[in-house]
């Protein structure tokens, strides 16, 4: 089994799913970070209850494993609605979104995860169930085309992408609010890794939790992962405490260093300072020089290498910066003056 891509890529992987559900905060007080979309959320739903109506739809947005699915399920718990979970690229038809919409409940929750990958058709059936909490269908073809328009209880769509430039202005507008997640701060990730180690009941001390946490990219999902290869590492040595020598000995088997850059975040680097003198240089390039898919580069990997400040993006194309090359012990224009 291929370990690596399993530990650092913030994509969920089925074998740890259930521990997922595990790990994953009860309540707005178990959730740790995003305190500011926290606070707007509690105002939101805490009005909406005065008022004794659903809340309106929000928009979810940013890097993936930073808690989008999880703030739909505490919203929609913190309401005491249902929540009916599907995706972007589950709803090819309208007649999908149909089945869906006509199957819920006054108050519940509809979450769609990846929803940049609706196609257009499909939009502009959720367009009048946002707002007017109508469906409407089209019976037959050409002229003698004719359109029924059933009722929907008034449910709440919850939203999330990795993508919000790819949806449409008027989709967009027809949100009552939308946030954006942001990375976690270190802090944040070693008490989440803390609070994991407890719940998966991992002897852990602090040293090896900031090992752990510096190389989680700012980021709860694979920080949960790293834990649990980290686990896996100890248990096998019979170990059945981490300290900061297992730490570091287990990401160093996983091959991840010190600022959580892997094999491919140091290839993608490499590529750009060595077979394109730095860049700039377009994502193709970079994809056929390394070869990686280009929405993996793009989705995966360039967002951590931007927040760590190691890659730009220009109009012109990537660029390495003067910290991913020192990052990678290359020279720097200052030490070749």
């Amino acid at each position: 089994m291929n370990v690596k891509p399993n530990s650092i890529t913030p994509k969920p992987v089925p074998e740890d799913q259930l521990l997922d559900q595990a790990l994953r905060p009860k309540t707005f007080e178990e959730y740790i970070g995003q305190n500011r979309i926290k606070e707007n959320l509690k105002v939101v739903i805490g009005a909406a209850k005065k008022r004794k109506e659903p809340i309106e739809h929000l928009l979810l947005h940013g890097p993936s494993g930073l808690g989008k699915t999880t703030l739909a399920y505490l919203i929609a718990k913190e309401l005491g609605a249902s929540i009916k979970i599907t995706s972007g690229t589950a709803l090819e038809k309208a007649g999908d979104v149909g089945s869906i919409l006509t199957g819920l409940n006054d108050g519940d929750v509809l979450f769609i995860d990846e929803v940049h990958r609706l196609n257009k058709m499909v939009e502009e059936v959720i367009y009048p169930a946002m707002e007017n909490f109508k469906l409407d269908i089209v019976i037959g073809k050409g002229n003698s085309a004719k359109t029924l328009q059933i009722d929907l209880p008034r449910f709440t769509l919850i939203a999330a992408t990795t993508k919000i430039s790819l949806l449409s202005a008027p989709f967009r507008s027809r949100f009552g609010a939308n946030f954006r997640l942001d990375f976690y701060k270190d802090e944040d990730i070693e008490k989440i890794i803390g609070r994991s180690a407890n719940l998966l009941d991992i002897k852990i001390d602090k040293p090896a939790i900031k090992i752990v946490a510096a190389s989680s990219r700012f980021t709860p999902r694979v920080a949960n992962r790293l834990l649990k290869r980290v686990r896996d590492y100890a248990q096998m040595k019979d170990k059945d405490y981490v300290n900061e020598t297992l730490a570091t000995e287990s990401l160093k088997l996983l091959e991840i260093d010190h600022k959580g850059l892997e094999e491919t975040d140091r290839k993608i680097l490499l590529a750009i300072a060595e077979k394109f003198d730095g860049g700039p240089v377009g994502l193709k390039s970079i994809a056929a020089a390394i070869s990686e898919e280009e929405g993996t580069i793009e989705d995966v990997y360039e967002p951590y290498l931007m927040q760590m400040g190691f890659l730009s993006r220009t109009p012109k194309g990537r660029i390495i910066t003067t910290g991913g090359l020192k990052h990678l012990g290359l020279p720097t224009k200052e030490t070749l003056l």
